[in-house]
């Protein structure tokens, strides 16, 4: 089977590497690509303060009592618990990154999911760009947004240190990039940035992707929710459909004691049944980027990447994960955003 054999060879560290050649030509945006929500989340500080963009509720409860309001937020915020080079190792091509500063933190770009990173931008990036360097034929998305508290400076600054660091890596928001088209060109990295005026004096930037997700805590509601969004057809290039389950901030400060990590774990079951299912390819209701959190607590990332591989001909000698998917009905709820902040 070719899970596998991935297991024998280094995992899927390589995977794109190894694809059949029948899907070298493809568009990227008609292959399956396991993404992770919040990708940098892993790195939270404890002791910052909660983002001046979060609901008043949640800000003024940290001003009040931030020795049990940041630790609390600290426990649902944390979405992944791997650094960006192991998130590659397991599969990941695709990086939800927040970028935003912090109030006392100087000219320093850091991330934040409720609260903010240790980890800087520059920091993280320079990783992605090491690990590329020893993967020459990895290709990943880098999504960057929200840009909380960042100036016209900040953001010029943070393209050129894109453009500098990936240089020929790049690849032009013009092109129609295969894994084919991107290996002849040395090109490993698409960057999109939601900042649409940034975007239009920068060709080397990708207009920002559209990401589908239910916020809810209910699994059955996100898998309703994404089924309804398939049926209206999807958008021309990349998107995202994210596996992800978000809360509130009442929910958030009722249950301090619980965590993402246990809520995700119990609904993995089910996502990953739904993500099972799914296609890949140029068809109205194929998916693209499959986002989740906590991607190495299972075989997420092995599982969307077998999804390529059903994608061709019943000839073809390309066989997938077997996978046992138990079927779920649930109402609908949701959201189609172009990732907004939430505690998720």
């Amino acid at each position: 089977m070719e899970a596998e054999q991935r297991k024998t060879v280094g995992g899927n560290a390589d995977w794109m590497s190894r694809l059949p050649r029948e899907l070298l030509e493809v568009p990227l945006w008609n292959l399956a690509i396991p993404g992770s929500h919040d990708s940098m989340s892993f790195c939270l500080d404890v002791s910052s303060p909660v983002l001046r963009s979060e609901p008043c509720l949640l800000r003024l409860t940290d001003w009040l009592f931030p020795c049990w309001t940041r630790p609390c937020v600290y426990r649902w915020a944390t979405t992944q618990q791997s650094v960006l080079s192991e998130q590659c190792d397991l599969g990941i091509r695709f990086f939800d990154l927040r970028i935003t500063k912090k109030p006392t933190g100087g000219n320093k770009l850091f991330f934040a999911h409720g609260i903010y990173t240790l980890i800087t931008v520059k920091e993280a990036l320079d990783e992605l760009a090491a690990w590329l360097q020893t993967h020459p034929k990895e290709i990943v998305i880098i999504s960057c947004s929200h840009f909380e508290s960042l100036t016209d400076e900040d953001h010029e600054h943070l393209v050129e240190f894109i453009v500098t660091l990936f240089k020929e890596k790049l690849c032009c928001s013009m092109e129609t990039p295969s894994l084919h088209s991107c290996w002849s060109r040395g090109q490993q990295v698409v960057v999109t940035y939601s900042n649409q005026q940034v975007v239009l004096e920068h060709p080397e930037l990708w207009p920002e992707i559209p990401y589908c997700y239910a916020d809810s805590s209910d699994p059955r509601k996100v898998i309703a929710y994404l089924d309804n969004q398939k049926l209206k057809g999807r958008p021309d290039r990349f998107y995202v459909s994210g596996l992800n389950l978000t809360e509130d901030a009442p929910y958030i400060l009722l249950h301090p004691f619980q965590n993402m990590k246990e809520m995700t774990a119990k609904a993995l079951s089910l996502l990953l049944t739904w993500a099972s299912e799914q296609r890949a390819g140029p068809e109205a209701d194929a998916i693209n980027i499959i986002c989740c959190d906590f991607v190495g607590l299972s075989e997420f990332c092995s599982l969307v990447i077998d999804l390529n591989y059903r994608a061709l001909d019943s000839t073809l000698d390309a066989r997938p994960v077997c996978w046992e998917p138990t079927p779920c009905i649930s109402d609908e709820i949701g959201h189609f955003h172009s990732n907004q902040i939430q505690i998720s």
